[in-house]
């Protein structure tokens, strides 16, 4: 989950490192660091954000032409400036950065100790530096074949880069269940956990896949190697889509604001090419490729984890209605761990936005290994999943930046959207009056989201009512009874209010007792769906004094009786409601949020990118 930045070229190594530290401080800002060579080691490190290591720095680095820096999301050790990396072995002579979890550090830490290494912070880390120091001296090897004797031994997930202030000529990066990836400029070479901090460099990038390792060396072509068994691997060079604007604010104050407002356009590329309303088509390559596995699954199973979770919870609804396919959902960090039972006719769908997430990974690969067929969602081209995957489908939202995830949710369910719908019409399952009308509607989404957003005046005064309140209370029915849990995720995330997402019929059997004239409860009620229950929900919430927050279509004036507060979104087809009712939920947090003085961007104890355990 942390963030690591590396350079070797012809420029000054300092400002590429650290404004890349910027862009992946939504990956980990308890601490950062950065080291560079410059005929002698020079290093800085400390608790807190990238700012903090710049006022730190305070211009005591000199220009160097090769270095490492790191930004981090704690796992092993508190965050301190002790632990904060790069870390050095017992010589000084290497300096290491990590992304990752080495399992079997502890053993190793006491084998390392009994051979007289000393260790100052508590991370595995330190351990693993060391360990690598340790193998170069006593089989007398170069600092490459280190590593990768090195990470024969370690067991768990790792990105790694390492320096030897002996050689300014070279880094050696490593990966094995953490993302890295290699930006190939001009005699230069970028090294990150993602392409971000090096898109206005080049759009070259090279994807370590798992259990490889890459040699940089200064004016020589990268040499890529299997960390197992020391095999030459003729790299990929990808070339990159992305633009620098995608990663910027432009004008918005925080990153999270930009992408909720981002969602017309990230749903409409999202669609773009696929849905051809005109044509009466629906064209997906990964779809097509696999159409007859999806057609004729025993039952399809979607995996992910948080917001992702919450967009396979809508798929449910979704495929179980239109294509008549029955469908588990799953966490996919509790599946990892059973014994699910999955066979070859099970199709699983594995989403995730950044591709990376490590429940996700282990999931796809136990599934994989039962036989079944995996078709993977994610929104990072070269990302792990969509390699590790039989087919897919990318969300074209753009680069998240914001923790709390906003646009990449609609996107995934907007393509959700577009396979079960394939899928039904291919069954013939689906009147083609009703095929064209879905495909129409569906169309239309990102006109009626863009009207949605030309006021959040609704949602801004309803936060500064509510945003001092301890507990939430999110209540949906059918297809938005996922947008509470996701409403509810929202609040949690960015402001650290207490929130509950609940089916709004279940809340008689306990949440109930929590409601009184202090408790907010929002209430996800479109025209659509069970419209007269949700309305008797209302009425339970108001019978107890409850404050209700109600989300209702345009004009809707049964609720606006009842509830304390409305907020109107567009009609739609209530299997596209999710698209349009997840909008007002998304404003009403951030706005609390920023009423509460939090930061939005950066919640604190998360990050973006879960790419450990």
């Amino acid at each position: 989950m942390c963030g690591i930045v590396g350079y070797l070229g012809n420029k000054n190594a300092v400002p590429v490192i650290v404004n890349g530290l910027r862009r992946l401080e939504y990956r980990g800002y308890d601490s950062a660091g950065i080291a560079v060579l410059n005929g002698k080691l020079s290093l800085v490190k400390c608790k807190g954000k990238v700012s903090d290591l710049e006022a730190k720095m305070n211009n005591s680095i000199e220009e160097a032409s090769i270095g490492i820096g790191h930004t981090r999301w704690a796992t092993h050790g508190e965050p301190n400036d002790t632990n904060a990396h790069p870390h050095t072995s017992n010589s000084g002579d290497l300096v290491l950065i990590h992304n990752g979890i080495i399992e079997n550090y502890s053993s190793i830490k006491k084998a390392l100790t009994q051979r007289g290494y000393v260790f100052h912070s508590d991370t595995d880390t330190e351990v693993l530096v060391n360990l690598i120091e340790d193998v170069m001296k006593s089989e007398g090897v170069h600092l490459a074949k280190a590593v990768r004797i090195a990470l024969n031994q370690v067991i768990g997930a790792y990105a790694i880069a390492v320096i030897d202030q002996n050689n300014s000529d070279q880094i050696v990066v490593a990966k094995k269940g953490s993302p890295l990836v290699v930006g190939v400029g001009e005699g230069e070479y970028f090294i990150a956990s993602d392409a971000t901090p090096f898109l206005e460099f080049t759009k070259k990038a090279i994807y370590l896949e798992d259990d490889e390792m890459a040699i940089i060396n200064r004016g020589q072509e990268i040499e890529v190697l299997s960390i197992p068994d020391n095999r030459t691997i003729d790299p990929y060079v990808h070339q990159l889509e992305m633009d620098l604007a995608s990663i910027e604010k432009g004008g918005y104050d925080h990153f999270m604001l930009k992408e909720i407002y981002e969602q017309p356009k990230s749903i409409g590329d999202t669609l773009r090419g696929r849905l051809l309303p005109e044509q009466g088509l629906i064209q997906m390559d990964g779809v097509y490729q696999f159409q007859e596995k999806l057609l004729n699954a025993q039952r399809i199973i979607i995996i992910g984890c948080g917001t992702s979770w919450h967009a396979g919870l809508v798929a449910e609804y979704i495929f179980e209605e239109l294509a008549r396919i029955p469908v588990e959902v799953e966490y996919a960090s509790e599946f990892r761990y059973r014994n699910p039972v999955i066979t070859e006719r099970d199709v699983v769908i594995a989403i995730s936005q950044s591709g990376e997430t490590a429940d996700t990974l282990a999931a796809i690969k136990l599934a994989k290994e039962r036989g079944a067929t995996i078709f993977g969602i994610c929104n990072v081209v070269g990302s792990s999943i969509a390699r590790e995957t039989h087919a897919g489908a990318y969300t074209h939202a753009g680069p998240e930046i914001g923790v709390a995830s906003t646009k990449a949710f609609t996107a995934q369910v907007a393509v959700l959207n577009l396979i079960a719908i394939k899928l039904a019409h291919k069954k013939g399952l689906l009147k083609e009056s009703y095929y064209h009308r879905l495909l129409n509607e569906l169309n239309e989404i990102p006109r009626k989201i863009e009207d949605m957003l030309k006021s959040d005046a609704q949602s801004r005064y309803i936060a500064e009512l509510y945003k001092d309140a301890p507990n939430f209370l999110y209540l949906g029915r059918g297809y938005n009874f996922p947008v509470a849990l996701e409403g509810a995720l929202k609040l949690k995330e960015i402001s650290y209010i207490h929130a509950e997402g609940y089916p709004a019929a279940e809340m008689k059997h306990g949440p109930i007792a929590l409601i009184d004239e202090n408790m907010p409860v929002v209430v996800i009620a479109p025209k659509s769906g069970q419209y007269d229950k949700i309305v008797s929900n209302i009425q339970e919430v108001k019978a107890r004094e409850g404050k209700v927050i109600a989300i209702v279509n345009d004009g809707d004036s049964e609720i606006a009786k009842m509830a304390d507060h409305v907020i109107e979104v567009k009609d739609t087809m209530e299997v596209f409601s999710p698209l349009l009712t997840t909008i007002p939920l998304q404003l009403l947090s951030y706005h609390i949020a920023v009423m509460r003085g939090c930061n939005v961007d950066q919640p604190r104890n998360l990050a973006k990118s879960v790419t450990v355990e």
